[in-house]
């Protein structure tokens, strides 16, 4: 007699508090945040998924300095040390025109750090 291994997880709901919710709460600081579940069928069982986040264009962000990367640099070192979470390694990637987060690391590569998208830097209005 042989058993089925038990049903694996699924990987959406494992990072959603409290499960799936009709909507998601992200948190304020999530890439995430303000999005969408969505539910397809697949092989008789719904799914829900999170729907498409769109990349804002990088003039929308107010560069409020540069960083310059150096050597043994990653996306997360860079966000902590330009804006204090390196959880925030998204934010420098949409208003650097980044798809990949590795290409912010680029040695020598001058990654412009910004306010929040649509935040003004003062003065702009």
């Amino acid at each position: 007699m042989s058993t089925a291994p038990p049903p694996r997880p699924d990987p959406v709901e494992a990072v959603l508090p409290g499960g799936l919710a009709p909507s998601p709460a992200f948190g304020p600081g999530s890439r995430y945040q303000g999005l969408a579940l969505a539910t397809v069928e697949v092989g008789g069982r719904l799914v829900r998924y999170v729907t498409r986040r769109l990349v804002p264009q990088a003039d929308r962000f107010a560069a409020v300095s540069t960083h310059d990367v150096g050597e043994g640099e990653r996306p997360d070192t860079i966000a902590a040390a330009c804006l204090g979470d390196p959880e925030q390694f998204w934010r420098l990637c949409d208003a650097n025109n980044v798809m990949h987060p590795d290409e912010l690391a680029r040695v020598g590569r001058k990654v412009r750090v910004t306010l929040p998208e649509g935040v003004p830097a003062v003065g702009d209005e």
